[in-house]
């Protein structure tokens, strides 16, 4: 990505894909592979230097658009304060904004629920409730295979293998025990902090465990 300054402001964010007119003279394409940066800079084009400080993951966070701005010599664009996620179910209500920009049905009030077309009031679900579906679904998927045991155990009263029945009352344990640690994050970066993987003494690891494996 590249920048054009003219009287020390962005002017242009060309792509470096076609020639570019300034004042007049019209560069080719070729200036954006086979200049140095110097040569560009002397004609006011820059090559723009992403600064991802402020930037973070965007399956717990809400990123900002970036800003560009000329100073020092170079151009560079950065990103704002991130915004969390959020972690807990909302549920929607109409705002006093949606009543007066005619958004809200004819005689709401603010605060009043905001329901689907079959009268149930709209949840938006948070990462908490995102995440422990995505355990329970991993968890079903685990025992799923083995689930045909199971029946024939009740409608036949074969015996279910004991290490069978240990193994899968073990899944629904950890099960349980994710979701009970999802439950309990305090805020988006505890919450984050349960499925990062880090490495120890050459074993990788989560907060959040495994499910066991049935040997």
């Amino acid at each position: 990505m590249f920048a054009l300054v003219e009287s020390g402001s962005i002017t242009q964010m060309p792509k470096g894909n076609k020639g570019i007119k300034i004042g007049d003279n019209q560069y080719p394409a070729a200036i954006y592979t086979l200049w140095s940066e110097a040569e560009r800079n002397a004609i006011g084009i820059y090559t723009v230097e992403i600064d991802n400080t402020n930037k973070k993951d965007e399956e717990w966070y809400i990123n900002t658009n970036q800003s560009y701005a000329f100073g020092s010599g170079k151009v560079t664009a950065t990103y704002g304060t991130a915004t969390a996620r959020a972690i807990a179910d909302v549920s929607e209500v109409w705002t006093q904004a949606d009543i007066d920009e005619g958004r809200a049905p004819d005689g709401t009030s603010a605060n009043d629920p905001m329901n689907d077309s079959d009268g149930n009031q709209i949840i938006t679900r948070g990462l908490k409730t995102i995440k422990k579906r995505i355990i329970d679904n991993q968890c079903a998927g685990l025992l799923a295979p083995s689930d045909w045991m199971v029946i024939r155990a009740t409608e036949t009263g074969a015996t279910l293998d004991s290490g069978w029945k240990t193994w899968r009352a073990s899944v629904r344990t950890k099960c349980n025990s994710m979701q009970t640690q999802i439950d309990n994050a305090s805020d988006i970066d505890a919450l984050a902090a349960l499925f990062t993987y880090t490495e120890t003494d050459g074993v990788t690891s989560r907060p959040l465990g495994e499910f066991p494996v049935k040997e």
